[in-house]
């Protein structure tokens, strides 16, 4: 049984056709690459799972039951959460709040209600989701610190943990290895490979050896449409994904890497 079932996705903006006949699954357990070259639709795609857009055509298939495409504020009783391409913290909160803030604004739409009991306001329990969360990323001792005192890499660090403090069944990741170092992104594919167990995981990232690494299947988006889709290996050698990042010419003497 799919987790998540996107069929013939089409996205307009004016007369821009964003996305055209878009089809995406998502397994129970998997890692899911979704790339391409600038412009080709990727944040689109993700904008429509979350609710951000509203599209022109497609269905929204999640465990095999059809249903509307969710809202914003529905996310996390569907059980998605996402990662933005900044890291969107709030800068004079520490850690710990910037966390138990997300969790805060589910506990008020029932989310994790019963997590917490008979008082979702209880902050205790809050305050104990959260640090699993930051302890989860290698970021509990970072706690009382505020985000704003942060480099950049353990910022994302923080963001990653608001973003698992719900425990979701499915995590857009929008460019996680963005900005990070060798060590940083070393712990990211390690992190991603750790979350099969309790998520499946549908991934947008530039920095292709990461994706190449992690994913169970990649989907190649060029143009709003996907042209390709398998294995790593199998999309390092389509000639269609070679001329989408490489051009037409390279095709037959060049392996996308």
């Amino acid at each position: 049984m799919s987790l998540l079932r996107i069929e013939n996705l089409s996205v307009s903006f004016g007369g821009l056709k964003a996305l055209s006949g878009v089809d995406i699954t998502v397994e129970p357990g998997e890692v899911v690459g979704l790339i391409g070259p600038n412009g080709a639709g990727k944040t689109t795609v993700f904008n429509a799972i979350s609710g951000f857009i509203s599209p022109d055509e497609g269905s929204f298939r999640w465990r095999n039951v059809e249903s509307p495409w969710p809202k914003p504020h529905q996310l996390h009783k569907v059980g998605i959460a996402r990662t933005l391409q900044g890291v969107g913290l709030f800068p004079d909160l520490t850690c710990l709040e910037n966390v138990m803030v997300a969790l805060d604004h589910q506990a008020k739409t029932g989310v994790i209600r019963g997590l917490l009991g008979a008082t979702d306001r209880d902050e205790r329990a809050l305050k104990k989701l959260a640090m699993e969360a930051l302890d989860r990323v290698g970021a509990a001792a970072l706690a009382p610190v505020r985000a704003s005192q942060l480099p950049y890499p353990t910022r994302k660090r923080v963001a990653l943990a608001r973003a698992l403090a719900s425990e979701p069944t499915l995590l857009l990741l929008d460019e996680p290895a963005g900005g990070l170092g060798a060590d940083d992104i070393e712990w990211l594919q390690d992190l991603i490979s750790s979350l099969r167990s309790t998520c499946s995981i549908l991934l947008v990232e530039h920095h292709m050896e990461v994706v190449m690494a992690v994913s169970d299947r990649i989907y190649v988006l060029d143009f709003g449409q996907i042209i390709a889709s398998g294995i790593a290996e199998q999309v390092k050698s389509d000639p269609a994904v070679i001329a989408a990042y490489l051009g037409s010419a390279a095709v037959g003497r060049e392996r996308f890497a």
